[in-house]
């Protein structure tokens, strides 16, 4: 989750660029948007070590400390658009929001989506995170999706036929996640069979949803 380990495609640039620019974002706050796996987590772990941020799930803040995280140099809050429809939650992000605020505190916040289709419960809230100045993390394009693979099997010693990353990002979920799970698993299979890994293996795993492959006995 370093910055040395983020790579940079037409997918994901824009965002990063707003994020390095953070002492600039309007009221010092920015809604980080993207689908699952677009690596909105690597972003703002990326940005939570530049800023010295403290991170926190929307979804606890109810349970947490908020005069000690507003307290924070900096805070990025995850997932935010997941806590619709949770009273506690919302109230407690309407508070926190109030207080760096009030402090000046930079804030990130990540969600799937903008603020408007969130479907919050709270007016207050609703307006607030509307509010907020967006930046947009696409669904990782080819050129990201190549890099992860290759990064991702070199930092396992493992080497593929040049012809299997190209042939898995053409059929392969849109998800960093799904690649570090698919190549996991490919890993797996390849040392219970005591052998290197095959475009077979690979369309074994991607013609079935890669939950249930990862759970399905090997019948090597």
């Amino acid at each position: 989750m370093s910055r040395a380990d983020f790579f940079i495609s037409p997918a994901n640039a824009a965002a990063l660029a707003m994020v390095d620019m953070w002492r600039m974002w309007p009221g010092a706050m920015m809604l980080l948007a993207g689908p699952e796996g677009a690596g909105k987590s690597h972003l703002a772990q990326i940005w939570a070590d530049e800023a010295g941020a403290r991170i926190a799930p929307a979804r606890a803040l109810a349970g947490l400390d908020l005069p000690g995280l507003a307290a924070a140099p900096a805070l990025a809050i995850e997932d935010a658009d997941q806590i619709a429809g949770d009273g506690a939650a919302e109230t407690a992000l309407f508070h926190l929001f109030n207080m760096a605020r009030a402090a000046g505190l930079p804030v990130l916040l990540t969600a799937r989506g903008p603020a408007r289709d969130w479907g919050l419960t709270l007016p207050d809230l609703a307006s607030r995170m509307q509010s907020l100045a967006l930046t947009r993390l696409e669904a990782p394009d080819d050129a990201l999706l190549s890099a992860v693979l290759a990064k991702l099997f070199s930092d396992r010693q493992v080497v593929v036929p040049p012809t299997l990353i190209p042939w898995v990002v053409a059929r392969m979920e849109r998800s960093i996640d799904a690649a570090r799970r698919l190549v996991a698993e490919l890993d797996r299979r390849a040392l219970a069979r005591g052998g290197p890994i095959s475009r077979q293996d690979a369309a074994e795993l991607l013609a079935m949803p890669l939950d249930v492959a990862l759970d399905r006995p090997d019948t090597e």
